[in-house]
């Protein structure tokens, strides 16, 4: 358990650096796009540049939650603060479901009479914002990707890489063919995949608040490989929840025959729950 613990420290130590450098990555970008979007008249860049914005407040979020949720548990605060980081990935999804909508709404209106568009600027930036989103998604890559913040910052970036690939592709098609209209088009496209990201992680995030069994964890299965104990007669009561991303919990009654050894047993099915399935936190009442 001690090496767990110190498993677990670490993980986190890491998560809370690739946020870390993320952030500056990001933020020190989004300014220069945000002065490139204006200066082409590029809705494509002011729409990456809108996303990104909101990833630099949503990585600046995910880093809080990340050292809030290493705070001491308390007597009131008995699990300590560990699910204040799933409340930033809520924030986070629909933060990115919020961004994707106003981006739809810009891009429509901006078909009637399609501006133009300085494209060789605008090409320019959108290049560079590849490079510097997939730097990002490097450094994020390295860290956890089943903590559901490291996640959805993540997927924000991909939301950026997608933005900037759309930029490119509009600032060509304008450069070559004059084609003014790529421009809000690229935005919709943009629009539509972030608004996809923006969902899954807000679903998983508020899965996780409604106190759902994690997807990788199967409550029927679980039940029958604690039945497959064979002093186990019946098991009621079956809990199963996470606290955070990448702490699931389990509480259980489990019924024994009279003259069975409860440790034993109890010890039997904390060890299969270990080794099958990766759990460490679990609360088991034996009952005769």
């Amino acid at each position: 358990m001690e090496h767990y613990n110190n498993h677990g420290q670490q993980g986190e130590n890491n998560n809370r650096k690739v946020i870390m450098w993320t952030f500056l990555l990001i933020t020190s970008f989004m300014i220069v796009e945000v002065i490139g979007g204006f200066m082409t008249n590029s809705l494509a860049l002011l729409s990456d540049a809108g996303h990104m914005l909101s990833d630099s407040a949503a990585l600046g979020l995910s880093y809080v939650a990340l050292i809030v949720g290493q705070r001491a548990v308390s007597g009131q605060k008995t699990f300590g603060y560990r699910r204040f980081e799933i409340f930033a990935a809520f924030i986070n999804g629909l933060t990115l479901i919020g961004i994707s909508v106003y981006i739809f709404y810009e891009a429509v209106k901006r078909f009637s009479a399609p501006p133009n568009v300085a494209s060789t600027g605008m090409l320019l930036v959108a290049v560079l914002g590849l490079v510097v989103n997939i730097v990002a998604a490097f450094i994020l890559n390295r860290g956890d990707n089943d903590n559901l913040n490291v996640k959805s910052a993540f997927l924000h970036v991909i939301g950026d890489i997608l933005g900037s690939i759309g930029a490119i592709t509009a600032a060509l098609l304008i450069l070559f063919f004059q084609w003014n209209i790529a421009d809000p088009i690229a935005s919709i496209i943009v629009a539509v995949l972030i608004i996809f990201s923006g969902y899954r992680v807000t679903r998983d995030s508020f899965h996780i608040l409604m106190e759902g069994a994690p997807n990788h964890l199967n409550t029927e299965i679980i039940e029958e490989k604690i039945l497959s104990v064979k002093e186990v007669i019946k098991v009621t009561d079956l809990h199963i929840w996470s606290i955070t991303s990448d702490f699931p919990s389990l509480t259980c009654h489990v019924s024994v025959g009279q003259d069975v050894d409860e440790q034993v047993v109890l010890r039997k099915i904390q060890t299969l729950l270990h080794d099958e399935f990766n759990m460490h936190h679990m609360t088991i009442q034996i009952v005769k």
